[in-house]
């Protein structure tokens, strides 16, 4: 592995990440000039708009003829939210879970992730199947709406841009999601030929990981800040919309053939274990807590997969 790949690698990502951030704001600027209620740009825009680096390394990466590589970042992505940053995320601090999360949220992430499974077994997931995830998240978006709990509290921005300073901000958070993820794409592939590994793992590990950098620090932020509103709900939400709008939106540009066979075989099991797992530990020991026991016992199962990964 030289330079020239790590180089690759860490400004593609730090560049992916910036874009991002920078989509977001604008996005969400841009909404509330258009008078959309807070409520539902905090259920629709922000959780687009941070889905957005998964979102176009999974484009790039299948347009660039590696499938496997969007695919795994999708796999890679919810393993990574359950098993490692809400893992170290309780490890800093217990977190109270609402009602909410296992009587919608869960329920939906799972049945997410059923569907996962369904799609992918045949060895490749259709434009048709790619239409109907996205057909999933409009219904998602809509119920998560329509049966919002009162207590609910709204989205919380301290100011709003100019509309010409936010569409200048959101050409160049366009700008920098495009070229950081040419750039960590490119790293991520050159990385797997330099030590001869298939680009599955690259993109379970590092590419998953990476995309999910902006939740962890988020998630680490929330807890140093003693902010209870970073909630177990959150990570789920983001699983849902991998699955719904990054795989479905992937597979609408073009068709993913699954290359590798343990994505079928293995990788999408260990997703639906993480997030089985989740909710007897809702209950058990501490009912409606997730604590340090909880992290540990998420974060062993999450670090022996890895080990597994390299064997």
């Amino acid at each position: 592995m030289d330079f020239n790949t790590i180089s690759l690698l860490f400004f593609g990502l730090i560049v992916l990440i910036i874009g991002g951030n920078l989509l977001l704001k604008a996005a969400v600027s841009i909404s509330l000039k258009f008078g959309i209620p807070k409520l539902l740009i905090g259920m629709t825009v922000v959780s687009l708009a941070t889905s957005a680096p998964e979102l176009i390394v999974s484009i790039k990466s299948a347009l660039k003829g590696s499938p496997d590589l969007a695919i795994s970042n999708v796999l890679g992505s919810n393993i990574a939210n359950l098993g490692l940053v809400l893992a170290v995320t309780i490890l800093f601090s217990p977190i109270n879970i609402s009602k909410s999360v296992y009587k919608k949220e869960w329920p939906i992430m799972m049945f997410s992730a059923l569907y996962f499974l369904v799609v992918v077994l045949d060895g490749i997931i259709t434009k048709t199947e790619g239409g109907i995830l996205v057909c999933f998240l409009i219904m998602t978006i809509s119920a998560l709406i329509k049966f919002r709990d009162k207590s609910e509290i709204e989205l919380e921005i301290e100011n709003e841009d100019s509309i010409v300073k936010s569409l200048i901000t959101l050409i160049f958070g366009g700008v920098f999601l495009f070229y950081g993820s040419e750039w960590f794409i490119d790293g991520a592939i050159s990385l797997a030929n330099s030590f001869g590994i298939s680009e599955r793992i690259i993109g379970i590990t590092v590419v998953s990981v990476g995309t999910s950098i902006p939740e962890l620090v988020t998630s680490l932020v929330a807890v140093f800040n003693k902010e209870k509103s970073i909630s177990l709900g959150n990570l789920l939400g983001s699983n849902i919309f991998n699955v719904f709008a990054v795989l479905g939106l992937t597979s609408l540009v073009t068709p993913l053939s699954v290359l590798d066979n343990n994505i079928i075989s293995f990788d999408i099991y260990i997703m639906l274990f993480f997030a089985a797992l989740v909710l007897p530990l809702i209950f058990f020991p501490k009912k409606y807590v997730l604590g340090r026991k909880e992290g540990l016992i998420i974060l062993v199962f999450y670090s022996l997969y890895v080990v597994n990964l390299f064997q």
